[in-house]
């Protein structure tokens, strides 16, 4: 690190300032007699509520609520219904937890999937998901991210939620992926093509988060800081179907309608990039990517992607 200092103060005119402490709106935390390293938003949290009036709104404990499902349905119907949601910040606010979903906060990844599918359009029961949101984020604006484990090696969770969107029965793939105790990569989004079975659906989504595998292999390497991650990546599925169709694909008959790109899968795992085993789905952390928990569960997956208070880690 002190020669690259060096070398960038050779270049460039800058100046020392230490260990950051802040970085674009994020607080960085770090304990090296724990060897612990947390990550936070609270301060931008605190400036999204009070720019859409959430400041002293109720405190949520779940991003959205069990039961909850969107649809074109929900989008306004009459004129008026479309004045009066043209007056409300829908994509401003969308845009803005989009931020610290991205940064810090994984646990709000499925909502806002669900959320922005409907920035064109938004309806009063879209919006009244976004502020859940952000009512949630008021409760744990003071949650870190946080890295830590003695191990340290990059292991991959996915997960499927079969013909969930009401408005064209796609289903909804999750992944993340944690280093070190802690979420490092998240996606949850609808899939491009319609799937014909819960099998077919893991399979797509297992695809999805083996090349998103093969990046993270890639540039992990390249920072040579994690020696294991020259070993195959573990990605934790729990579909019996999908993983013998990843690993062993011998029915022609059950593979042959899903689309070619999503067979990739196969070639990555042969090389040995990646190693697709089977979890239990109560297990699985990709859970909360594909559908709403309730709080137990949910509270539970945050846990195991390093989502923690303070008082939880020191």
């Amino acid at each position: 690190m002190q020669g690259t200092k060096v070398w960038l103060s050779e270049q460039f005119s800058m100046k020392d300032l230490g260990e950051a402490a802040y970085i674009l709106g994020i607080k960085i935390y770090r304990d090296r007699s724990k060897r612990l390293l947390g990550l936070s938003q609270s301060m931008y949290i605190d400036t999204i509520l009070k720019r859409y009036n959430m400041e002293n709104s109720k405190r949520g404990y779940l991003p959205i609520g069990t039961g909850v499902t969107l649809s074109r349905e929900d989008c306004p119907k009459t004129p008026e219904e479309r004045e009066r949601m043209n007056r409300v910040p829908y994509a401003s606010a969308v845009g803005a937890i989009m931020y610290t979903m991205t940064c810090t906060r994984p646990d709000v990844t499925y909502a806002l999937s669900v959320a922005s599918r409907y920035q064109a359009n938004p309806g009063e029961e879209h919006w009244k998901v976004v502020k859940t949101i952000l009512k949630y984020l008021r409760r744990t604006k003071d949650q870190f991210l946080i890295y830590g484990e003695s191990e340290l090696k990059l292991k991959g969770y996915t997960d499927a939620s079969f013909a969930s969107d009401k408005d064209d029965s796609k289903s909804i793939s999750g992944y993340v992926f944690t280093l070190n105790g802690g979420a490092v990569s998240w996606k949850s989004s609808k899939q491009a093509t319609v799937a014909d079975s819960t099998t077919k659906a893991e399979y797509i989504a297992a695809s999805e988060a083996a090349k998103e595998a093969v990046w993270m292999k890639k540039f992990i390497s390249e920072l040579g800081v994690v020696p294991s991650i020259e070993e195959p990546i573990p990605l934790l599925c729990d579909n019996n179907g999908a993983i013998a169709q990843a690993k062993e694909p011998r029915s022609h008959q059950k593979s042959k309608h899903v689309l070619r790109r999503y067979h990739l899968i196969r070639e990555i795992i042969e090389r040995g990039d990646v190693k697709i085993e089977k979890i239990d789905g109560k297990e699985n952390a990709a859970n909360p990517f594909t559908k709403a928990l309730g709080i137990t569960q949910f509270d539970k997956h945050k846990w195991e992607v390093g989502m923690k208070y303070m008082t939880d880690w020191l």
